[in-house]
């Protein structure tokens, strides 16, 4: 894929991340999948994904950077969202929380081979408390 190509696959990816849209993702994620350094699936990717949504409804994925070299894509998102259900230990409270989030994926044969995503859980905890 070009880089043109990978910067609108991504982006429809981020699209239907944040249309909640998850029973396409076998266009963006490999059967098996690296997460984190560790073997998975898509349907663990998925798990996780409805997981979030069920918990926060309104979560959001914003794309603020977006980074790619060769198979590799870089993306700095702000992730927004205030949870309904208890989520992460948290009980809902009304609070919201606004993050920073670095995700660093390999795309083989157009797919995500490998997925690595960092954000500061203790900042979205002292959100979500305060």
């Amino acid at each position: 894929m070009t880089e043109n190509g990978l910067r609108s696959w991504y982006l429809r990816y981020a699209a239907a991340l944040n249309a909640h849209q998850f029973d396409g993702m076998e266009e963006f994620i490999n059967d098996q999948v690296l997460l984190g350094g560790e073997l998975g699936t898509r349907d663990d990717v998925v798990a996780v994904l409805k997981g979030i949504v069920d918990a926060v409804p309104d979560i959001h994925w914003e794309v603020e950077e977006l980074l790619i070299d060769r198979d590799g894509i870089a993306v700095r998102a702000v992730n927004t969202g205030a949870p309904t259900k208890e989520w992460l230990g948290v009980p809902p409270s009304g609070a919201s929380f606004e993050i920073v989030e670095y995700a660093i994926y390999k795309v083989s044969d157009g797919r995500f081979a490998q997925m690595t995503n960092l954000h500061d859980s203790a900042e979205m905890l002292r959100q979500l408390t305060a």
